[in-house]
């Protein structure tokens, strides 16, 4: 049984790590809506400038699953320390090397190319990250399983606070010019501090008890998600997709089009920072609240509340109430589809392939986020913005009926002691409880 110092030191792990992986990842998505588009694609039209910046953004997004694979696959057979130990170096040495990269003015398309292959290695990296730091919480809890997994899905929006507090500073200090000229990279470099520190945490945390104590050990992981659990990795992705179209639509589009509908880039930037610092609260709550009424209900209200919101998100924007939108949006609306995914995708997947099947279902979702500020900008260049709340609101959709037929998984155990009787890398626990495929 895991002891409650060890329970303590893998949540600090799992929260602290999550916050440096965002950190490195979302500085990226906030720098490509204010400042990639001018620095390494200057030779465009602004708008096809922002649409090729949220081009490289999105292809972070397209390696994740890769990610989530990769390091899945070495997670489910050499335990999960060990990949948690590497996810967390190549992100930090990726990001460092952003911020010393050349500029379109300085190597032509070199530079984009560059940025467009250290972006792939951040998604590589965060793609393999958050299964690992998921599990590591989960794995070591003994109760209350949504509230301890959901500190890695915490420690997004604290990252996203540091990230754009860091920019935003930086900016501040230095003056705009400045800032588009050297400036960004200094929240870049400050990666290689954050890396130190969060080394420095996360070898002190022992592997989980359960990946110890499991009797048998998948050969195949990706062979065992595909072929035995293929329904129910299908209805994961599908219940939270909608989660990261939302997510990026209120942390990176919305910047974007918030300058464009006349906010200011500073007050848009202050918006996004206290609504993401709310969201920390709203993710622990609603996950919290998810052990007591089950994951599927909440994620249920999340995401009925947020296809309403939609209509109501462009409309705030444009009249000057950036701040009540993202608030609103980010902080009470999105946690309840976002903050209880941590637990229910590690607790669809038994500890054989658990890594490997969490990681892809998480990963594969958030491809939304990765595509949907594309999608929504070239939406916005052909048909204004009305879609887009449209579009939103059948992602929502996907998402109620996916979690409608995905049975509730909170009752699950993760102690994986069926697998040795079964064979078949699934759950020794009963029917009701196995989520799509009980």
């Amino acid at each position: 049984m895991a002891t409650t110092t060890q329970l303590r030191r893998a949540v600090s792990s799992s929260f602290l790590g999550s916050v440096i992986e965002y950190y490195d990842f979302l500085l990226y998505a906030t720098a490509s809506a204010v400042v990639f588009n001018k620095v390494f694609f200057s030779s465009l039209d602004p708008l096809v400038g922002t649409i090729a910046s949220f081009g490289t953004f999105a292809t972070g997004y397209l390696a994740r699953p890769l990610g989530g694979v990769l390091f899945g696959h070495y997670g489910d057979l050499l335990g999960r320390k060990k990949m948690l130990v590497l996810t967390m170096s190549l992100m930090g040495v990726a990001s460092f090397l952003i911020g010393v990269l050349p500029t379109y003015g300085q190597v032509g398309w070199l530079a984009p190319a560059g940025l467009v292959l250290l972006r792939v290695l951040q998604g590589v990296s965060v793609g393999g990250e958050w299964g690992g730091a998921v599990l590591m919480s989960a794995e070591h809890a003994t109760s209350r399983r949504g509230l301890w997994a959901s500190f890695t899905n915490a420690g997004a929006p604290c990252g996203m606070v540091l990230s754009t507090a860091a920019l935003t500073g930086t900016a501040a200090l230095v003056g705009e010019q400045a800032f588009l000229s050297w400036g960004w990279r200094v929240p870049f470099l400050l990666s290689l501090v954050l890396l130190a520190v969060g080394l420095f945490v996360r070898l002190k945390v022992e592997e989980t008890p359960v990946f110890r104590a499991g009797r048998v050990r998948t050969s195949a992981p990706l062979v065992d998600v595909l072929r035995n659990h293929p329904r129910t990795l299908l209805l994961g992705v599908g219940v939270g997709l909608s989660a990261f179209v939302a997510q990026s639509t209120l942390t990176t589009f919305i910047l974007a089009y918030g300058v464009q509908a006349g906010n200011s880039r500073q007050t848009i930037l202050n918006a996004l920072t206290l609504s993401s610092a709310l969201a920390v609260v709203g993710i622990l709550g609603w996950s919290a609240a998810s052990d007591r009424f089950g994951r599927r209900p909440v994620v249920l209200g999340g995401a009925v509340l947020m296809a309403v919101f939609g209509f109501a998100l462009f409309p705030l924007v444009d009249n000057g109430y950036v701040v009540i939108a993202l608030v609103l949006g980010q902080a009470v609306v999105h946690p309840m589809m976002y903050g209880p995914l941590a637990a229910l995708y590690s607790e669809l997947f038994a500890t054989g392939s658990r890594y490997t099947g969490a990681s892809l279902g998480y990963q594969l979702a958030g491809l939304g986020a990765g595509l949907a500020p594309l999608l929504f900008a070239q939406v916005q260049s052909t048909a204004g913005t009305g879609a887009i709340p449209f579009i939103l609101a059948a992602f929502c959709l996907l998402t109620v009926v996916c979690t409608v037929v995905l049975r509730e998984t909170s009752h699950t155990s993760l102690t994986g002691d069926g697998d040795a009787e079964r064979g078949s890398g699934q759950l020794a626990t009963p029917p009701r409880a196995h989520g799509a495929e009980a």
